[in-house]
């Protein structure tokens, strides 16, 4: 493939997924501003956790916009799928940047916020299985490393969108911040679609999805003959998903349980963008010399035997050089595991269904393992009164990765 063609291939597939987490990572950055403008109450807990149940419950549809989306891109084409998807993903985009306030119109703001939440995640439900399935299918012998762009754009978007937090949190009061700056990066995301529309006209579908015979009915042929497959690709993301949402949450974490700025709190995941960014496609890369099980095995490990200890340090050392240490350590661990995972999950479907497996898997397993992280940390930490919540449910979600990656270890081998 020659290089101008497989550039613009990973810049049309990933923009998307960039814009995607973008969207969703500003609105977990400002949750705390979001709260007092569209779900205001008398207690800030509540309403924080009113924006944060908002930004869970979207996420239910996002397993119907993969059946959907998925469906397409098997049937019609990757190509059209996406095409759909970054649309779909402007409009909700345009509906935050511009919505009016409680104090403007009442009822009616919380519920334009849930309807925009609801339009990105039936465009996101569609948008991982199609584009990495493009991927992979142009670049069969280097799956790993072309995918692995899928998330080295969520670093990218982290670093964006940590970059605006940190500049607005910083050189804008608070009613600054309320009145207009918490609208900036909404607007800037909504710059991006046009720039990935107009690219992503202009590929081509892969020859391996233009050979295959195509099913009438994916979605059918997956739950009648995939659902283990299915079964053992969401619990290879648990572990990814859940550090992406607890990293999506450390700036609230690092102002209402460490007593730090919200500048402090966005310097540490600017930080762990830039990790991200650089890392994954390096790990992706390895994983086609050394294979994606063996890898993410190990780093999956590691991250269960030091995530308490780290969260412990953290909460005892409450500055921002621990902050900076920790989120870089997490986001190292997060890299090394999750740097081949997108062609591993390309590899448990074949290309009739590989898409909409792909999308819907993977959308199961932000629902309930991404989606409700913030609220649910938030709520456990609330409850228990116990600053190292966020590390108890990391240990939880990475055990159950742990134990996936053994049985796709063996499902792969009987192949």
């Amino acid at each position: 493939m020659p290089r101008s063609k497989l550039y613009k291939l990973v810049i049309a597939s990933s923009i998307g997924n960039a814009l995607e987490w973008f969207d969703l990572i500003v609105y977990g950055f400002f949750a705390m501003t979001i709260s007092k403008l569209f779900f205001p109450t008398s207690d800030e807990t509540v309403s924080l956790l009113l924006a944060l149940g908002t930004f869970a419950v979207s996420y239910l549809i996002r397993p119907l916009g993969a059946i959907v989306l998925g469906s397409y891109a098997d049937r019609v084409g990757r190509k059209a799928a996406m095409l759909v998807s970054i649309w779909l993903m402007m409009l909700g985009t345009f509906l935050i940047a511009v919505m009016p306030t409680y104090a403007s119109i009442g009822l009616l703001a919380p519920i334009g916020i849930f309807a925009a939440r609801l339009i990105q995640g039936f465009s996101a439900g569609g948008e991982f299985g199609s584009a990495t399935a493009l991927l992979v299918e142009h670049a069969p012998e280097r799956k790993g490393l072309i995918s692995s762009f899928m998330f080295a754009s969520q670093g990218i978007s982290g670093l964006l969108a940590s970059g605006f937090g940190l500049l607005l949190s910083s050189y804008l009061t608070v009613e600054q911040l309320e009145s207009w700056g918490w609208r900036i990066p909404f607007l800037f995301g909504l710059l991006i679609g046009p720039i990935g529309l107009y690219i992503r006209r202009h590929i081509d579908e892969a020859s391996e999805f233009q050979k295959s015979e195509p099913e009438h009915a994916p979605a059918g042929a997956l739950l009648r003959g995939h659902k283990y497959r299915m079964l053992l690709a969401i619990g290879a993301l648990v572990l990814s998903t859940s550090v992406s949402y607890v990293i999506i949450y450390m700036p609230t974490y690092a102002v209402k349980q460490l007593g730090l700025t919200a500048s402090i709190g966005f310097a540490g995941t600017l930080l762990s963008g830039l990790v991200l960014t650089l890392l994954t496609p390096f790990i992706g890369h390895l994983s086609d010399v050394f294979g994606r099980t063996r890898i993410m095995f190990w780093a999956a490990l590691i991250f269960i035997a030091s995530i308490y200890p780290a969260f412990s340090w953290l909460a005892a050392h409450p500055t921002l050089g621990a902050l900076l240490a920790v989120l870089f350590w997490m986001s190292v661990l997060k890299a090394v595991y999750f740097g081949g995972l997108p062609a591993l999950m390309s590899e448990l479907f074949p290309t009739q269904v590989r898409a909409t497996g792909m999308a819907l898997s993977y959308n199961i397993g932000t629902t309930i393992f991404g989606s409700f992280t913030p609220f649910f940390v938030a709520w456990l930490i609330g409850t228990s009164g116990n600053k190292l919540a966020p590390s108890f449910y990391l240990l939880a979600t990475g055990l159950l990765s742990l134990i996936t990656l053994l049985a796709i270890q063996r499902q792969l081998r009987q192949r």
